[in-house]
């Protein structure tokens, strides 16, 4: 993936050296010519470097969405009159192998309102959640993993 960056970059460089234009637009034309060679040869590589940008930005989305709706669900609850709510710590059992995975998926949770990660297991595959307001446990987990897990599995695996 860093190679196609690189090579990119090449592309776009030799497009404004030969048309001797040190500009921002020159580079941006370059730059999406190297796109275009880079997708003609996409039969060399398995996936293409920006497939894995496409992920990354729609991780970063799908934070936003989920910042905003649960930001949302405990302005709700802590401005009602009578506190309705109802906190769970609940276990949570990730797809997830890799240290890095783990720590994104944790410090998603962590940065949505509403939820925090209290304990990971040794092997890192058990996760205990507090939850602040929680209505079916297996929803919640399910809402993980199709949201954020997939998501992550998007960014780090082909």
């Amino acid at each position: 993936m860093a190679f196609q960056l690189l090579l990119n970059f090449i592309v776009a460089f030799l497009w404004m050296f030969l048309h001797n234009d040190w500009t921002g637009p020159r580079f941006l034309v370059g730059f999406l010519l190297g796109v275009g060679v880079l997708w003609g040869m996409r039969r060399v590589w398995s996936r293409l470097y920006l497939e894995k940008v496409w992920a990354i930005i729609k991780l970063i989305l799908l934070l936003l969405r989920e910042l905003i709706f649960s930001s949302y669900i405990v302005i709700k609850a802590v401005l009602r009159p009578e506190l309705n709510i109802r906190p769970a710590i609940l276990k949570y059992t990730t797809e997830l192998k890799s240290d890095w995975e783990v720590a994104t998926l944790i410090t998603l949770l962590c940065l949505t309102p509403g939820s925090v990660v209290l304990e990971v297991s040794d092997d890192n595959r058990t996760l205990y959640i507090h939850t602040m307001d929680i209505q079916d446990v297996e929803q919640f987990k399910a809402n993980i993993r199709n949201t954020f897990e997939r998501a992550i599995l998007e960014v780090t695996r082909s």
